[in-house]
């Protein structure tokens, strides 16, 4: 595995690719079916506060994770993410890489935890990886995705505390995270 670096407009061909073969498949993401390369650029390369980036091998985009606030306001302390990765390089670490990447950068940016909204179920090879990386299953909804060749399983929520951070509430009480203040 070469480089992760921030992503580049001119990368979205590069990507778009194992994007649309990776949604087509019908496994993994719940986009909507029908994306062209415009319709689907914006729901990966997001503006900020989103950042997107790209593991390249060489000349060549091998993989591309997205990452941010997993909700704004009250919620943004908590980041989110989502990857893919080209299937030609499936099995060769670049998950493990832009994983390891993604925690890191959003302990780096004062991230709380990271949570994983969606993660299906039967993608056993992601889940065994975010457990790798010290992501829990918190829940699993049931029946929540519609996959293409088992019908309707589980997506799981997934979560990793990434630091210990102070909460004041509207009247100035401190937070869980911080006890009892003295």
């Amino acid at each position: 595995m070469g480089l992760i670096r921030v992503a580049v407009a001119e990368d979205w061909p590069r990507i778009w690719p194992f994007f649309a073969a990776i949604v087509g498949a019908g496994e993994t993401y719940a986009y909507p079916e029908g994306l062209t390369q415009e319709t689907a650029r914006p729901l990966w390369l997001e503006p900020p506060p989103g950042r997107t980036v790209v593991a390249t091998e060489g000349d060549t985009v091998v993989g591309s994770a997205k990452m941010g606030p997993n909700r704004p306001g009250r919620g943004a302390h908590i980041a989110t993410a989502s990857f893919m990765v080209d299937p030609a390089y499936q099995g060769h670490g670049v998950g493990r890489a832009l994983g390891e990447h993604v925690v890191g950068w959003a302990r780096a940016a004062g991230y709380h935890g990271m949570q994983f909204n969606a993660v299906v179920e039967t993608n056993t090879s992601a889940v065994r990886l975010w457990q790798a990386l010290g992501f829990e299953i918190l829940t699993t909804v049931p029946e929540a995705f519609n996959h293409v060749r088992y019908g309707l399983v589980g997506l799981h929520v997934m979560y990793q505390r990434l630091s210990r951070l102070e909460f004041v509430n509207e009247v100035g009480d401190r937070g869980p995270d911080e006890g009892t203040p003295t």
